[in-house]
């Protein structure tokens, strides 16, 4: 049997749902039809659904149409839960969109109709509540022609109007109607499926008037999307049962799924997972039917895949693209004082993986938890959920909305990572893109002059990371990344060099760059009695609104603009004071725009992008076998190509010009000898030895390439685990007492301490051990650190060194090569365990040799 999926949506109170359970009572599915108001629809099924009488959740349900199945999928038609709406799209057939006969094409309405044409999704409109509507159908229609496409045509009508007013929607068709007078239903049926005509029919889901007709024309019109010549699935929804088994909701697009088949896909991080379906559902309401097999078309969920997400393509099926609408609040976490931060995460992690459009974010400086999500309802029902799902109550802060940053005009970013022993340097250009544009990535470099896996590679770093901007540590958006120019070494090259160099050149870029601070704006429509009209026109300029002249009848009055979410949030609540209950506020979200006081936002958030050591914009460079940091202002003066953006400036302004594509070669030993020379000075003996690293000299302080330290008390920090296993001695002796070596070292640190009279932190990992909470002990006159639960010495020591070194000179003693970068971002000294551990033997010689010349 033929299937077609078929999605209900509407602005919120249209009566959507009741002309769902209208279709499945006319079909025969359910015997009795529910409300919505009286809290007993089939189709709202969660608790919270039916106490606050909105659809929240996407809800699935099916019946017979003809020689076809139909599954109906009911969606939210509240604003704030429009992220589950835009989801289910990307499994739909074909959509029928609810317009209330009472209110007409509303600001929600508009929304859901960019989204349907973004996915070319089919549309029929039932024009609903005639039985209380002011306007005729004549006047609906013209309503719609003019608000949302000329191409919207009448099909509840007689066959002569129907061909007539279609014929205008196409030349084809209207040189079929001019030859025959009349238009086949095939090719109507075609340019339904096209989206050169939207059916439209009128009637009253409360009382089943129009009802046949629209089934009638769902099963006239309406057409299945092509199906994939292979297995194939696309993942639109998360949710758990009564019993907390995960449910994925999918629609299977080719071939068949059958129980206990395995399925190999990739998680949100990228890993791949081959698991096992372990049971197939076909949901009706709150009631599935198990089945052994779906087959093509079909939408079921299933059980035994425990890290699909929203969106997921399983099989010979695409990943769906990219959600159009984001959340534009973000609210900090208030917890009860007996949960712990760490459990909440975890079952806040698991909300959001059954609701995308909940955003979970954690600040670990901090301890602080934050949800990013669309609005107050949404908020509320979270509040519920919680409580029931956890059982505890949880309250919020005030909110503020999330920012995005983009720039004003291309610029280049350049990255270089040189450490001892790795090599890589990237040129980017970053280009500015229009609104809503969101992030592209491209490569302009030739795979004859780097293997296509290194630029692959570079391409996966740029995305695989949420970049933050530099104004106030927000996510960019609506930039073009593009892959220019860099160097590799043949030998000394690694993927995890690349990493580092991309992300310093996008900070950097970021950096070199005018940015712009963006906030979210809403769509407004206000409805309001024109005599209110005069003090919302003098309201809407203070809230930084910009809108259309009003359209007023002389007793009731329409504006139609846009402005800031931070400024319209709790204006419908003013609105319905000063117009005694009679004023109306609809909502939608418009985009990313300019912060209109973007200084202010600024100054408040106090974002400090020299502090951020996580996103830093400053390169390393290598000189006497040693690794040394240089700012991200003077970075360009020490790469070793030149700049890719003063020769293709003009081709990046105007994106008509073809971009010449720079080489990315492949620096050998004699060329980065070169570059050395040209950039240090020549070097006189065994140039050999210019790469290698000197014992004699790395003990000297005065041929340290770090900055200048204060002249305040000295900290030495030592990475307590990699010490033990980097000296033999200390190594041999873990092997057989791993306490025992932990005390040697701490008795060696003590005498240390006494005789070079520094403070000394040893820290050692206890991020593995559960509950384990910071501890710090005085042992023997130094400071002995064990770490709390999921934090590593490195992030310990990378945090204090950050604190220290403002004031106070500072060593690390580590091996770890990427501890070490971060210790000189944090402006401290690095020893390496080798170097400690001669440090270390010179010292006891000392104090052998002074407690010798005392007797």
């Amino acid at each position: 049997m033929k299937q077609l999926t078929v999605g209900i949506m509407a602005h919120v109170d249209s009566g959507k749902t009741t002309l769902a359970e209208a279709l499945l009572f006319h079909t025969g599915e359910i015997r009795k039809r529910g409300r919505v108001d009286h809290g007993d629809s089939w189709l709202d099924t969660d608790a919270i659904e039916r106490s606050r009488g909105i659809t929240i959740f996407a809800h699935q349900a099916s019946f017979p149409l003809g020689e076809r199945l139909v599954t109906l999928l009911d969606t939210p038609g509240h604003v704030d839960f429009s992220a589950e709406t835009e989801r289910t799209m990307q499994v739909l057939d074909c959509a029928v969109l609810v317009i209330s006969g009472t209110d007409g094409v509303q600001s929600h309405t508009r929304t859901l109709w960019r989204l349907l044409a973004r996915y070319r999704i089919p549309v029929i409109l039932f024009i609903n509540k005639m039985d209380l509507a002011e306007k005729n159908e004549t006047a609906l229609m013209q309503e719609l022609q003019a608000k949302l496409s000329p191409c919207c045509v009448q099909f509840d009508t007689d066959e002569d109007a129907r061909c007539e007013a279609a014929a205008a929607c196409s030349e084809q068709m209207m040189e079929t109607y001019l030859d025959t007078g009349m238009i086949p239903p095939e090719m109507l049926r075609d340019a339904v499926r096209k989206r050169e005509v939207f059916p439209c029919c009128f009637g009253s889901a409360r009382d089943m008037k129009g009802v046949p007709a629209l089934l009638g024309i769902l099963d006239e019109y309406a057409a299945e999307t092509e199906r994939l010549p292979e297995f194939g699935a696309r993942v639109f929804k998360i949710s758990v049962d009564a019993k907390g088994s995960r449910l994925t909701f999918l629609k299977v697009l080719g071939g068949t799924l059958r129980n206990r088949a395995e399925l190999t896909y990739q998680n949100a991080a990228g890993e791949t997972l081959t698991e096992k379906i372990t049971g197939i559902r076909f949901y009706s309401g709150a009631k599935y039917i198990a089945a052994d097999e779906a087959e093509t078309g079909a939408v079921c969920a299933v059980t035994g895949l425990s890290d699909a997400f929203a969106g997921l393509g399983i099989g010979a099926a695409a990943q769906a693209a990219s959600a159009q609408l984001t959340p534009v609040m973000r609210y900090q976490v208030l917890l009860p004082p007996d949960i712990s931060p760490v459990t909440a995460l975890s079952q806040f992690r698991q909300l959001e993986a059954e609701d995308p459009q909940l955003h979970v974010l954690w600040n670990e400086h901090l301890r602080a938890l934050y949800v990013q999500l669309m609005g107050k309802v949404q908020l509320e029902v979270l509040t519920r959920q919680i409580e029931d799902r956890f059982g505890y109550a949880v309250t919020f802060d005030s909110g503020s909305v999330t920012y995005r940053e983009t720039i004003a005009e291309p610029v280049e970013g350049v990255g270089h990572y040189e450490p001892l022993r790795h090599y890589a340097e990237v040129h980017l250009i970053l280009t500015p893109l229009p609104a809503g544009s969101g992030l592209q990535f491209e490569t302009h470099c030739s795979e004859d002059a780097l293997d296509r896996n290194w630029q692959r590679l570079i391409l996966t770093h740029l995305e695989e990371k949420e970049h933050l901007g530099v104004l106030t540590g927000s996510p960019i958006t609506d930039l073009k990344l593009t892959l220019v120019s860099g160097k590799a070494h043949p030998k000394h090259t690694e993927g995890g060099d690349f990493r580092q160099a991309t992300y310093r050149a996008v900070r950097q870029g970021l950096r070199s760059a005018q940015s712009v601070l963006l906030e979210p704006y809403y769509d407004f429509t206000l409805e309001l009695p024109a005599e209110a009209l005069g003090l919302a026109m003098t309201d809407l300029p203070q809230r930084a609104a910009e809108f259309r002249p009003p359209d007023s009848d002389g007793i009731h009055a329409v504006i139609t603009g846009s402005a800031p979410v931070s400024e319209m949030n709790d204006y419908a609540a003013e609105i319905l004071s000063y117009t005694k209950g009679r004023g109306e506020l609809s909502l939608s979200f418009g985009g990313y725009r300019p912060c209109h006081n973007a200084e202010a936002v600024i100054e408040k958030i106090g974002y400090d992008a020299d502090s951020d050591l996580e996103n830093s914009a400053d390169s390393v460079f290598c000189a006497h076998g040693a690794g040394f940091l240089v700012n991200w202002a003077e970075v360009p003066q020490y790469m070793h190509l030149p700049s890719a953006f003063r020769t293709h400036r003009t081709e990046f302004e105007e994106e008509t010009v073809p971009v010449r594509r720079p080489q990315f070669s492949a620096a050998g030993d004699d060329e980065l000898m070169a570059i050395y020379e040209r950039t240090y000075g020549k070097i006189g003996g065994d140039t050999r030895k210019a790469m290698r690293r000197d014992p004699k000299t790395e003990l000297d302080p005065s041929v340290s390439v770090s900055a200048p330290m204060p002249k305040g008390k000295e900290y030495l920090l030592v990475d307590g685990y990699n010490i033990i296993f980097s000296w033999e001695s200390l190594k041999s002796l873990a092997a057989e007492s791993l306490e025992s070596a932990r005390s040697r070292l701490i008795h060696l640190l003590s005498n240390y301490q006494g005789f070079r009279k520094c403070e000394v932190i040893l820290v050692f990992d206890a991020y593995k051990i559960k509950g384990h909470a910071t501890e710090i002990i005085r042992e023997q006159n130094i400071s002995v650190v064990y770490t709390k639960e999921a934090e590593t010495a490195d992030s310990y020591i990378e945090r204090v060194t950050h604190q220290l070194a403002k004031d106070h000179r500072v060593r690390v003693a580590t091996s770890d090569g990427l501890e070490q970068i971060i210790i000189l971002e944090g402006g401290a000294i690095r020893i390496s365990a080798r170097e400690f551990e001669a440090e270390m033997r010179q010292t006891e010689a000392e104090i052998r040799a002074l407690i010798g010349g005392s007797r």
